[in-house]
């Protein structure tokens, strides 16, 4: 099979996991930068990361890479790439961009000589006046960082945070991607309890569950590049047969979901439901300060409300003194907690083990960890 160069996109913060996340699968000539994470592989590799990958946001196809400063050499450099080797004659292709710190800051012109380019680029491969643009989706992106253009093509289509599981949210749900990041950053694994007591619609409680049974994320939906022609229908077949067969049965211990809130609790049943994973979870009606477990040890994974509205500021402080409360009663549990909060640690009595900072959506949190002391190791 043809070798790519491929780029797996990240929100700010979460590299260094889809990094790791590429390493596991077997990619391993990973190279970080803001915002992605370079690797090659072959047409398998776009189809096993795209199902695969938990915190990355895309994967997409790299066509090329070079400087420019003028119009000139943007449409000139464009157009000298193997266009043909990735759009067949009647690919449809509009063309996004972005540009950062760059001599040509103008996007839209950008946007308009990029696909200037590549039409002229194919009409010399494919002998062609005139595209119908009527197949399937190939979306380019030129991005241009202090004067460095990068061409991708998208092979995801929507976002990778798009699971296929919520169809229904909560007013302001944690992207999948997010929710995983904050499962994986608490080291959480199948035999260890985890409770989410600000709930909502059970992304991070669902997060969970698919990790605990080695489900891959994107396996109950499709992408944009299971419709492109040089991506084998049997490479597909063979990915997802493979993440089909490495699914564990076994339940996770304890995982449990709590939230005030009842209808949300009825949208995440639904969501566990349509993820698969309904049965592994437990979710209930309860307030924060009546948090209790049989539980000696466990980790508590959760984005509580952060008081951005107006109004909600001694609604909010409230509850994070019961939060407070729930910590000195579980003092053998360890806490993560994401929040632009400002007063958290003061409120919880002291500073964080450790700090991350993360972006939600295009709020800057901090994801605060507190270690808890490290359970016994279970006889054999």
């Amino acid at each position: 099979m043809s070798q790519f160069e491929l780029l797996a996109t990240a929100t700010f913060g979460l590299e260094s996991l889809v990094a790791d996340e590429l390493r596991k699968l077997g990619y391993g000539d990973t190279r970080v930068e803001n915002g992605k994470v370079s690797f090659t592989g072959d047409e398998l590799a776009i189809c096993r990361t795209n199902l695969w990958l938990r915190t990355a946001a895309r994967v997409r196809v790299k066509v090329g890479e070079f400087t420019a400063t003028t119009f000139d050499e943007l449409f000139e450099k464009t157009k000298a790439l193997p266009w043909a080797r990735f759009i067949p004659k009647n690919a449809e292709f509009p063309v996004e961009g972005r540009s950062v710190q760059s001599t040509l800051f103008s996007v839209s012109d950008c946007q308009a000589i990029v696909k200037k380019a590549v039409v002229e680029s194919l009409k010399r491969e494919h002998k062609l006046e005139w595209f119908p643009e009527d197949g399937p989706l190939m979306k380019i992106e030129v991005a241009l960082l202090k004067d460095v253009v990068t061409l991708t093509i998208d092979t995801t289509g929507a976002g990778l945070h798009q699971r296929g599981y919520r169809a229904l949210a909560t007013g302001a749900p944690l992207k999948e991607t997010l929710a995983a990041a904050l499962v994986i950053l608490a080291r959480y694994y199948p035999d260890i309890a985890l409770i989410d007591p600000f709930c909502g619609s059970g992304t991070i409680p669902i997060e969970a569950a698919l990790m605990a049974h080695n489900m891959a994320p994107g396996l109950k939906r499709s992408f944009a590049s299971e419709t492109w022609p040089w991506i084998s229908p049997a490479s597909w077949k063979m990915a997802r047969e493979e993440a089909e067969d490495l699914i564990k049965p076994e339940k996770p211990d304890y995982l449990v979901g709590t939230d005030i809130d009842e209808g949300a609790l009825r949208i995440a049943r639904h969501n566990a439901e349509a993820a698969g994973v309904a049965g592994s979870i437990h979710f209930q009606r309860q307030e924060i300060k009546d948090l209790t477990t049989s539980k000696k040890y466990g980790k508590l994974v959760t984005n509580p409300p952060y008081g951005e509205r107006f109004g909600e500021k001694d609604e909010v402080d409230q509850l994070y003194r019961e939060l407070a409360q729930v910590k000195k009663s579980l003092d053998t549990w360890s806490f993560y907690i994401l929040t632009s909060y400002p007063q958290l640690e003061k409120v919880l009595g002291g500073r964080a083990t450790k700090r991350r900072k993360l972006y939600n959506g295009n709020i800057e949190t901090q994801y605060y960890q507190y270690f808890g002391p490290r359970p016994p190791r279970r006889q054999s």
